[in-house]
C-alpha cells in the first residue's frame, strides 16, 4: 500500500524530515518514504511559493495499512502529519523506474477508464538540465493546475534535485487525455511535447510516473475534506 500526505508543519519539522526521512530501520512496516517541501505549480521560479517549508508532502510505501496507522499514532513525524490530509492508494501502473522502489511491476491489476485516479511522479534531476527542465516543465505546470479534470494538482521538492508531482483526477480517461494532448483545453499539447523532449534527452538521472487507485482519504487540506471525486 502507498500513501501521500500533505500537512502544514513547522519549518524545522519539514527540514528535519527532508534531511533524514523515516525509514524501515525506525518505522516498522515502512518500506520507503520521501519527505519534501510543498511547491505551488505555476508559481514564479524565484518566489516564496516555489518552496514552502511550512507545508510538507510525504510519499510512502507500506507493508500494510496497520503499519501506516501505527506510524500516524506513535511516530513524531506521523503524529504531525496526522494533523493534515492523506490518501491511501493501491498501485496500478508505472512508467520509468526508481532504485528506491524495487520490485514494483510495470502494471498491477485493471481499472475502469471512468474511475478516479491519483498520479504521482518522482524524479532525480540532472542539475545541468535544470534550465531545460524549467523551460519544458513550466507550461505543463500551468496546464495541469488549471485542468478541469484535476481536483488537486501540486508539486514538492527536496533540494537540490528531488522532485515530485501529485494530482487527483476525476477519471483515468481525463488524465490520459491530458498526458497525450487530447484534452479540450488551451495549450493541450504541452505535456506531450515535454514527454518527447524528455525522451530525446532525459532531464533526470531516474524518474517514474505512477498511477494509483485512491482507497481512502483522511483529514483536511487547505479547508477541503474531500479531494477524491465521488
Amino acid at each position: 500500500m502507498f500513501s501521500y500526505h500533505l500537512a502544514d508543519l513547522p519549518a524545522r519539522t519539514t527540514a528535519r524530515a527532508m534531511a533524514k526521512p523515516p525509514g524501515p530501520e525506525s518505522v516498522p512496516g515502512l518500506l520507503h518514504a520521501e519527505a519534501l517541501a510543498f511547491m505551488q505549480l505555476g508559481s514564479a521560479t524565484v518566489s516564496l511559493e516555489r518552496m514552502q517549508v511550512r507545508r510538507a508532502a510525504v510519499f510512502a510505501r507500506w507493508e500494510s495499512e496497520d503499519a501506516l496507522d501505527r506510524f500516524l499514532q506513535t511516530h513524531p513525524l506521523g503524529v504531525a502529519l496526522a494533523t493534515g490530509w492523506h490518501v491511501r492508494m493501491e498501485f496500478l501502473r508505472r512508467y520509468g523506474a526508481l532504485a528506491c522502489l524495487p520490485g514494483l511491476p510495470a502494471k498491477a491489476g485493471v481499472w475502469d477508464r471512468g474511475e478516479p485516479v491519483v498520479a504521482v511522479t518522482l524524479a532525480r534531476l540532472k542539475l545541468p538540465q535544470l534550465p531545460r527542465f524549467l523551460k519544458w516543465g513550466k507550461p505543463v505546470e500551468r496546464l495541469v493546475v488549471s485542468h478541469p479534470g484535476a481536483t488537486i494538482a501540486l508539486a514538492a521538492m527536496r533540494p537540490p534535485r528531488h522532485f515530485s508531482t501529485f494530482s487527483i483526477w476525476r477519471s483515468v480517461e481525463e488524465m490520459t487525455a491530458m498526458v497525450h494532448g487530447h484534452s479540450d483545453v488551451p495549450n493541450k499539447e504541452v505535456h506531450a511535447a515535454a514527454m518527447r523532449e524528455q525522451a530525446r534527452h532525459d532531464f533526470h538521472h531516474e524518474s517514474a510516473f505512477m498511477r494509483f487507485r485512491p482507497l481512502a482519504e483522511h483529514g483536511r487540506w487547505q479547508g477541503r475534506e474531500r479531494l477524491v471525486p465521488g
